[in-house]
């Protein structure tokens, strides 16, 4: 990976997106939070997420969908990551029009998670004659 700065949009759990410009795999690693997956987000435009490889692992919160072209989900990015361009071997900047059009997206498709709670306990029903 090269060390030239590059500019990406930062996607962060129930946050609005931001520009971030960023330089060399030490950075991307701290803005994920860790080892970085890189992840296509399209078949037709050479665009990708760089996320944190352990997300999941590490029970980061939900942050965004993982959409096919045609909008369907198929898995779901936790903790926070960012969106470039590929840019031969290396990760490069988007240009205007992908940051508008991905802000756009992901401004919009927010995944909002309620925490588990421990269930109340339900005081013991008594049995009625004829129930074993």
């Amino acid at each position: 990976m090269s060390d030239k700065k590059i500019t990406v949009l930062v996607v962060e759990p129930l946050k609005e997106c931001y520009t971030r410009e960023i330089c060399g795999l030490k950075e991307m690693q701290a803005l994920v939070g860790g080892y970085i997956e890189i992840v296509p987000l399209s078949d037709t435009e050479p665009v990708l997420a760089v996320l944190n490889e352990e997300g999941k692992l590490l029970d980061l919160p939900y942050n965004r969908a993982l959409t096919d072209d045609n909008g369907i989900p198929y898995d779901i990015i936790c903790g926070t990551f960012f969106v470039a361009r590929v840019d031969g071997e290396d990760i490069g900047s988007l240009t205007p029009e992908q940051i508008a059009r991905y802000k756009e997206k992901y401004d919009n498709e927010m995944l909002i998670t309620i925490p588990e709670t421990e269930k109340p306990q339900h005081a013991k029903k008594e049995k009625k004659h004829h129930e074993r």
